[in-house]
């Protein structure tokens, strides 16, 4: 280190005044040296000007005019450089620690009015670490909750940017001796306590940039280039940007405007919306703002044309005026200043009418930052800006690279809060519909309590009832996006350009549930309507048992001799044998399923034309779905130039077909299980969903090319082995169902009431204890695995993991790095789907391992169904009838719209029933209550697998369904899409994969990749898919094939090094499970160790 630096260091290291002090001489000082070297400097320009051709000479005169003004500010910017590269220094090392105090001192200089150079004038560059360092520093001294507002400068060079904010704040920023501002400059100032409240904020932030289109850098190539970074820099950090405008010059105005606009469209698209003040320098005319009103106008149009040349850039076309990008008034956003001076200096007075526009300007300002929507940052998030700004103003493609995770976590918090909001609706439908199944499982029964018999006219109302909640709930849901975007705190105005998607994600989300709830409603209604023909031919063989029965009872009665049980049980098989021939039977036909699901097929491709009717007589259903599904690509490809394109072409086809095909076949397959497990008849409804699924799976994958051959064939796949399926189960359930089974089951009941009534034996207690057993327990275990699914969604969606998209892949991939199983990893990226699912349902089972939640939410539904059944108890003795029918009818209506009770059960239940209303109703609440006490004892027993294995939602499922977002992946690397809400414009990836773990290799070396989308996308290679035709096509212009994909160039070499970790790690192993040759990994690749891995992943989607 130089002498003058450790002097310069030793000299602000002093005491407070003594450093002001310091400061202020050494100031003066330099500006006389850069003041005597000018004069000499300027004199010899004009001798060689006038004498000389030797234009080398004149061009380093030039250059040392240029470099010849020496301020603080080169200090500070060497000590800067000091202390950058003492970092680069072991943390042991005596030097470095020499200089750890030094970011503390500038920030207490900050704090002293003193600027910091952000931008290195001479380099063009941010230093980072130094400029992070002195600003954390400076959130230490003041207090990290201390909010800041920004207001930035900008405008033609020499146009008097720095004495404006000077004159206009009080600072002093550097304006002698000639000296034109190099870089950009920040500067802090307290406000006062009464100002506070008024500005929202504790301190303000006034940056000052060097001018745009400098005479030094107009030579250069890249000046255009180096402006735009600027520009966009500033624009970026500020709530208020100063443009300083020239009206006299309209050729440099249009370079300034366009340079200006380009910011203000960037800074539109990542969110950021900072006010705009048009300051026109010079006007000496005190009418100026009125009589400039052509001018003004001029200007608008001027801003119109550069935002439309911008836009165009930018590939942002659907910007067509500058208020599309910006609030902005031409009456209210420009100011008209007049000249510093009255005449012309050194000697001419300070024009005060400057100082009063200024203080005008001023005023503006202030309420501009009063009447600011967004949130003020605190100093942290204001150096996250500047870090992630400066990262991204370095790509060539702004607007796809820009991300930080002030935006990040303004998103994430957006996607939880919208996923609340989703969870809450479907909840509250899921309650809806478990109500509504209820009422038609109990239509036209005793427990009944719609007014209608007409099926049709009860699925009616209750459609109609569900249209009203769901109206009720999307509306709920768009007012609650609307609030949301309303408050000030939590930087929500940097997602302000999502409303849209989420908006329409609320209405696709209604959309989805509405098609869920009529399809589950219509499948209700028809198995309860089959039901009804069957139940009738029950309960008129009950009554007629019952009324032989009764007979017998009279005849046995009659006989003056005393029956023993041998010759009643003898009496009861007569009458049993001879009524049974009496009863038709008439065998329950089964439907031919295979035939009603061939009609539904054919309905759904019916518009497909005659290619796929064709097909589908080629082949009967029976046949089909008996062996596993293998796509050929038999006619599907087109003629390309070249043979090997052809081949490759072919390959790439069948196995992202064979890949899609198998997801759907999976997804149905598990539709059909559950179906097959409820032990329901069959209804078409069924079938149509299958079919509906298929349609909407091969609606969102239209970038794997198939034809009306794979659908048809898929089709016939799925619903030849799901015919076969529904056939066993409707088969099985009319057999169950069947009423000659049914009354043999019954029988011994028969028999036991048969013995009861006629000893007129007491038949309460044990009537009381049938009902409760027979008739409510199955109800209320029904009622509790129905209501236990949602629960167990509602516990799991409290943990972080479960909150958005990001936060449940992210916690996915460090599941997998913890368990260190190649295995997984195949898993993961070849079956995503079935591994995700599994993953759930063992987070379940972990989460819920000591059981005491669950047992929580089990006793307080049977709770709730203990305390229906007792009041329904209560209201029925209250009932003036003595009827003993009419009081069990009373509890079971009183029920209706809770608990499904067992018709069968509760016919058998009803016959030859003596008992005393008043004494059973004693009896019941006793056996109610013994009842919960069992239900109890039997839940601590349970396992929580078995409690799963009853449940009617599957909480796995439906936390995928909820978790999966779009099911979009990277065009490139396979990786899932991590956008929040279902309607997203643009789809993006946190944490793209080397894409060889997508199974890509060289095609002429069978050797796996190792190049990363993110990489690629800012690199000049070419990628060739069927997209493309399989002709290259430039990764720099992927967005031409993949419209709708954002994928963001690496910041780092770091962003991932999770999957460079895995893909190093398993290498040859991946090779062969692709059966291709191992990559050739990167040097730099092999150093990265576990804990990298797990830290980058965590960067990687924003995870603290």
């Amino acid at each position: 280190m130089s002498t003058a630096m450790t002097n310069f260091i030793m000299g602000i290291s002093s005491p407070g005044t003594e450093r002001l002090y310091f400061l202020k001489w050494m100031r003066m000082n330099l500006d006389n040296v850069s003041r005597i070297k000018l004069s000499e400097l300027r004199e010899k320009y004009k001798e060689k000007c006038e004498n000389s051709e030797n234009k080398e000479e004149i061009k380093e005169i030039d250059r040392q005019i240029s470099n010849s003004s020496l301020g603080t500010e080169h200090f500070f910017r060497e000590m800067g450089q000091i202390y950058e590269a003492s970092r680069s220094l072991p943390e042991t090392d005596p030097s470095r620690q020499q200089l750890q105090h030094l970011p503390k001192l500038c920030a207490e200089l900050l704090l002293d009015g003193f600027p910091l150079e952000l931008v290195d004038g001479d380099a063009s560059n941010i230093p980072l670490r130094w400029v992070s360092d002195v600003l954390s520093q400076l959130s230490d001294l003041v207090s990290a909750k201390k909010k800041i507002r920004v207001v930035t400068v900008l405008g033609v060079q020499s146009t008097g940017k720095s004495t404006l904010l000077n004159t206009m704040f009080g600072v002093q920023f550097a304006v002698s001796s000639g000296r034109c501002t190099r870089g950009a400059f920040m500067l802090l100032i307290k406000i006062n306590e009464d100002m506070k409240n008024v500005l929202n904020c504790d301190f303000l932030v006034i940056i000052d940039t060097e001018g745009l289109k400098s005479p030094e850098l107009a030579q250069l190539d890249n000046s255009y280039e180096h402006d735009n970074e600027l520009a966009t820099l500033v624009v970026g950090l500020s709530d208020v940007t100063i443009v300083n405008i020239a009206m006299e010059n309209l050729i440099e105005m249009k370079d300034i405007l366009q340079i200006v606009v380009h910011a203000f469209l960037r800074m539109k698209e990542v969110g950021k919306k900072p006010k705009c003040q048009f300051v026109h320098q010079n006007v000496s005319d005190v009418s100026a703002h009125d009589k400039n009103l052509r001018d003004r106008k001029l200007l608008l149009d001027q801003l119109n044309e550069m935002t439309q040349a911008a836009a165009k850039m930018e590939k942002k076309e659907g910007n067509k005026s500058f208020t599309d990008v910006m609030e902005y008034s031409p009456d209210t956003g420009n100011w008209y200043i007049p000249g510093l001076w009255n005449g012309n200096p050194p000697m001419a007075p300070v024009n005060a009418g400057y100082s009063e526009a200024v203080y005008e300007l001023k005023k503006n300002i202030i309420q501009l930052l009063r009447n600011c929507k967004s949130s003020s940052n605190n100093i942290m998030e204001f150096k996250k800006w500047v870090k992630s700004l400066w990262n991204a103003v370095k790509h060539e493609n702004f607007i796809f690279s820009f991300r930080n995770s002030l935006v990040a976590d303004a998103y994430m918090k957006l996607c939880t809060q919208f996923n609340i909001w989703e969870w809450e609706f479907r909840k509250e439908m899921y309650t809806w519909v478990k109500n509504a199944e209820t009422k038609i499982h109990n239509f036209g029964t005793i427990a009944a309590k719609s007014e209608t018999s007409d099926m049709r006219e009860f699925l009616r109302s209750l459609k109609s009832e569900a249209f009203t909640v769901l109206s009720a709930w999307e509306t709920k849901i768009l007012n609650n996006l609307t609030q949301y975007f309303k408050q000030t705190e939590g930087h929500v105005y940097l997602v302000e350009g999502y409303k849209e998607e989420f908006s329409n994600s609320a209405k696709v989300l209604r959309r989805e549930i509405e098609s869920g709830v009529k399809y589950q409603l219509e499948a209700g209604a028809g198995i309860r309507q089959g039901m009804t023909e069957i139940d009738q031919i029950k309960d008129n063989h009950t009554k007629e048992i019952e009324k032989e029965v009764r007979a017998l009872i009279d005849k046995c009665r009659k006989k003056k001799v005393q029956m023993t049980d041998t010759e009643l049980d003898k009496e009861f098989e007569k009458m049993w044998k001879e009524t049974l021939e009496k009863l038709s039977f008439s065998e329950q036909k089964t439907s031919n399923v295979t035939d009603r699901v061939s009609h539904c097929l054919r309905e759904n491709l019916k518009h497909k034309g005659s290619r796929a009717n064709e097909l589908l007589s080629e082949k009967s259903l029976k046949s089909c779905g008996n062996e596993s599904f293998k796509y050929t690509a038999e006619g599907w490809f087109n003629k390309f130039k070249h043979t090997a394109n052809k081949l490759v072409a072919r390959q790439d086809h069948i196995m992202a077909a064979q890949h899609l095909a198998d997801r759907i076949i999976d997804i149905c397959t598990d539709f059909v299980n559950k179906r097959v497990k409820s032990k329901n008849n069959y209804h078409d409804t069924y079938i149509q969903e299958i079919l509906h699924m298929i349609d909407v799976t091969l609606q969102n994958n239209q970038d794997v090319k198939i034809n009306t051959e794979f659908e048809v064939s898929l089709k016939q796949h799925i619903c030849g082995f799901a015919a076969r399926e529904f056939q066993k189960m409707h088969e099985d359930f009319i057999e169950e169902n069947d009423p000659y089974r049914c009354l043999i089951k019954n029988k011994e009941r028969f028999h036991d009431d048969f013995k009861d009534v006629f000893h007129e034996r007491d038949q309460c207690q044990k009537k009381a204890e049938e009902f409760t057993n027979r008739c409510l327990k199955p109800a209320i275990e029904d009622f509790v695995n129905r209501s236990l699914g949602p629960d167990i969604i509602d516990e799991m969606r409290k943990l972080e993991q479960f909150s958005t998209r990001m936060s449940f892949q992210c916690s996915i991939l460090l599941d997998l790095l913890s368990k260190d199983d190649f295995q997984n990893y195949v898993s993961y990226i070849r079956s995503y789907e079935k591994y995700v699912k599994t993953w759930i349902l063992e987070q379940i089972k972990k989460h819920f391992s000591n059981e005491s939640t669950v047992f929580e939410f089990e006793e307080r539904h049977l709770r709730s169904c203990i305390d229906s059944i007792n009041s329904a108890i209560e209201k029925a003795k209250t009932r003036e009838r003595d009827d003993f029918k009419a009081f069990i009818e009373e509890i079971c209506k009183e029920l209706g719209d809770k608990l499904v009770i067992s018709q069968d059960a509760l016919g058998a239940f009803m016959i030859l029933n003596n008992a005393d209303k008043e004494q059973f109703a004693g009896c019941l609440t006793t056996s109610v209550s013994d009842l919960e006490k069992a239900l109890r004892s039997e839940s601590k027993v349970s396992t929580f697998e078995m409690k799963l294995q009853h449940l009617c939602v599957e909480p796995q499922d439906e936390l995928f369904r909820q978790l999966i977002g779009c099911g979009k992946q990277c065009p490139f690397c396979k990786a899932p899409c991590d956008a929040g809400g279902k309607v997203h414009t643009e789809h993006f990836v946190s944490l793209h994969r080397p894409q060889g773990l997508g199974r890509y290799r060289n095609i002429a070396t069978g050797i796996l990749v190792t190049e990363l989308c993110s990489s690629d996308v800012k690199s000049d290679r070419t990628f060739r898919c069927s997209e493309t035709k399989h002709e290259p096509h430039p990764y720099k212009n992927y967005k031409d094939i993949f419209k709708d994909w954002k994928i963001q160039p690496g910041e780092s070499l770091e962003a991932s090094d999770y999957w460079k970790y895995v893909m190093t790690k398993y290498n040859s192993r991946f090779a062969k499970e692709y059966k291709a040759a191992p990559a050739v990994i990167p040097g730099a690749w092999k150093k990265i160790k576990k804990e990298q891995a797990e830290k980058s992943l965590k960067e990687s989607f924003y995870i603290k």
